[in-house]
């Protein structure tokens, strides 16, 4: 929330006595009247909410992000519409793209030809070094392979880009899918031998061959799986730096060709490269050798297809659709055609959609309220650091010296893409998502040998999200988040707090998570800390990771405490830096009791009614197997139980569902 993902501070910056009579900001028609606030703060604010609530039949969860998601889509697709009577150069290629999405009849016409060549490219591979070439060469194309490329910031070097390569390759979501005897597992290991066969015959396989090589097809992914890290090891950013030159490329494996991979990736520029999982590529590099050829065609053909299914006819689309939605996620019905549209212009021309956005629905006044209270949270934070029992005066100071150099993205970026250089065409569907990737890679790739750019966003104005970056040590605010129930400019300051404000400290806490914690200042990968105080912080983490995996949020599956530890972390410590903050905010004054709640117990409400969420079982599965986040329903609960000050707020005593004793409440940052 990667990222893993505000402006709020008109409220705070103006004296009460501005707004005559506030509102609370309270949703009280969602609360539960039956559950005290004492015994599950999550189902008291939100139980009346869940059991009136029906996840729409297109999603797999809904809730407080997906209703303001629901509602940027609405807007970006009146913006394309808006597009298309415009005659810009950045309208043309947004209404084109959206228009060769929309053209139902002649895609259903087309089946799977546009995509033919890539197809026979893939079937006339015949040795391993056709392979390796073959791997290189549709890094372009955004297929997921068994080994993936990517430039980022070189993590010890936060001042040049690096190359990265990765694991990936899998058609489930992750290895443990593969792995694991669990019986919902296995259910979804047969389904996905079902689509493969499906995929196959739509080719025109008979059934017979269809499903013999849709098994080879399994197998190879299931070595695969074997090979490939877990999500909690990929969490280990020290663990995942290795960085090699050609030569040391070559002594990790010299079964890859390396200069061919480069080269047909058209990567050969770089010298160095990030190896983040190396056990994984020198199996790989067996793998290439010892697995017959047409196994592995077979594989990258089924790749392509299923990446670019839900761009083919609808017999493909429905295949898609049933397997990787209904399925893994439990979703009913296929998303309207005018969502998933708007979805790939999106993806495409994502800057150039929100360049308009914010033009429209971003007034330049939300910036400046949220800078301010950005501005609230880190003095805060500061605060907080000096008063920390656990950490030395050394440490202190360097944790002080990466804070002052936080830099803080707000609504929208300083300078937007140029996409000028991409064609996009309103009759070529999958043309224009072969070129949208294409563009992007490259644009990646041109990065290598050149300075950071440090006003680049990574995600667009219109994305209901935030992140923290810890190679630029920086936090970002997409626009599309600051509105209510996050913010709301009308509310009391109590809501918003909780609201938005806890969402920032969650941001910025990321700089100090497990993760986090182990960049400097400057966003590079180096050790600030004292041993003692390192291994005091560690203490900490293990009891939060002890907590959050006695929950059970699906029957036989618990929270998994190392792979949401950097989330925990930063929901635990964003709530309680929010709340000094509101504190501060007060100046020593009482908050005025609207609904008949104290301003501080509004701050927890606040907090909770922003993580309002169903989620259909399947999806949630999925979510604990590759998510860094908890459940939404555990996030204000796992929070506010370590919390003194929700503790004072409800009075909450021995007995209670919320109560812990203060002497085992997590208190990190």
């Amino acid at each position: 929330m990667q990222l893993k993902r505000l402006a709020c501070a008109l409220a705070l910056a103006l004296p009460m006595a501005a707004f005559a009579a506030p509102k609370s900001g309270i949703e009280l028609g969602n609360f539960n009247p039956a559950v005290r606030i004492q015994d599950d703060l999550y189902a008291a604010v939100n139980g009346g909410w869940e059991a009136r609530t029906e996840i729409p039949a297109d999603r797999t969860s809904w809730g407080a992000f997906h209703e303001l998601r629901d509602l940027s889509e609405q807007r970006v697709r009146g913006l394309i519409e808006q597009a298309a009577q415009e005659d810009s150069p950045s309208a043309r290629q947004i209404a084109a793209f959206y228009q060769s999405f929309m053209d139902e009849a002649a895609i259903e016409q087309a089946g799977s030809r546009p995509l033919q060549p890539l197809l026979d490219e893939i079937a006339r591979l015949r040795s391993p070094a056709d392979l390796t070439v073959a791997i290189g060469r549709l890094q372009a194309l955004g297929l997921n392979l068994p080994v993936r490329l990517a430039v980022w910031a070189d993590a010890k070097d936060a001042s040049r880009y690096l190359l990265q390569l990765r694991q990936g390759g899998l058609g489930l979501p992750d290895r443990d899918y593969y792995l694991e005897k669990d019986a919902r597992f296995v259910a979804a290991r047969a389904a996905y031998r079902d689509y493969l066969r499906e995929l196959f015959a739509l080719q025109g396989v008979s059934p017979a061959a269809a499903a013999k090589r849709s098994d080879a097809i399994l197998a190879l992914e299931t070595k695969l799986a074997r090979l490939q890290w877990s999500a909690v090891q990929n969490r280990d950013p020290a663990k995942t730096y290795n960085k090699l030159s050609l030569a040391g490329l070559n002594k990790l494996s010299s079964k890859i060709d390396w200069s061919s991979l480069l080269a047909s990736a058209e990567a050969s520029q770089a010298r160095e490269i990030n190896i983040a999982q190396p056990s994984y590529v020198q199996g790989i590099a067996q793998l290439l050798h010892s697995q017959p050829m047409a196994v592995w065609r077979d594989y990258l053909q089924l790749r392509a297809l299923d990446n670019y299914a839900p761009l083919l006819s609808q017999a493909y689309v429905n295949a898609h659709f049933s397997f990787h939605d209904k399925t893994l996620t439990g979703a009913k019905d296929l998303r309207p055609r005018w969502k998933r549209g708007v979805e790939q212009v999106e993806a495409y021309l994502g800057e150039a959609v929100g360049q308009q956005y914010v033009a429209k629905y971003f007034p330049p006044a939300a910036k400046q309220k949220m800078d301010e209270l950005v501005g609230n949270l880190i003095k805060a934070y500061a605060q907080s650091i000096d008063k920390l029992a656990w950490m030395s005066p050394a440490t202190k100071a360097a944790a002080q010296q990466k804070l002052a150099n936080y830099r803080v993205k707000i609504g929208y970026p300083s300078k937007w893409r140029d996409y000028s250089a991409l064609s996009v065409k309103a009759d070529d569907l999958v043309g224009n998502v072969q070129r949208g990737r294409a563009f992007e890679y490259r644009y990646d790739l041109a990065k290598l040998g050149q300075p950071i750019d440090r006003e680049e966003w990574g995600m667009t104005p219109q994305t209901v999200n935030a992140y923290y970056n810890p190679s630029l040590n920086e936090i970002v605010f997409p626009a599309a988040i600051l509105q209510a129930p996050f913010f709301d400019a009308e509310a009391d300051d109590a809501v918003n707090y909780g609201g938005i404000g806890a969402v920032i400290g969650h941001e910025i806490s990321h700089g100090f998570d497990d993760q986090g914690s182990q960049f400097d200042g400057q966003g590079n990968l180096r050790n600030w800390w004292q041993d003692s105080d390192r291994q005091a912080f560690g203490n900490l983490t293990e009891k939060l990771i002890a907590q959050y995996e006695r929950y059970q949020p699906v029957t036989g599956r618990f929270v998994n405490g190392r792979l949401t530890l950097g989330e925990n972390i930063a929901d635990l410590s964003g709530l309680q830096i929010a709340y000094k903050a509101y504190q501060l905010s007060l100046n020593g004054q009482p908050a005025p009791k609207l609904d008949g709640f104290s301003g501080e117990q509004r701050f927890f409400i606040g907090f909770a009614q922003v993580w309002r969420n169903k989620t259909r079982a399947e999806r949630t599965l999925q979510l604990l197997t590759i998510d860094p986040h908890s459940p939404s329903s555990l996030r204000p609960v796992g929070a506010a139980v370590n919390s003194d000050g929700f503790m004072q707020a409800f009075e909450v005593q021995a007995g209670d569902g919320m109560y812990k004793p203060a002497e085992e409440r997590i208190r990190i940052w």
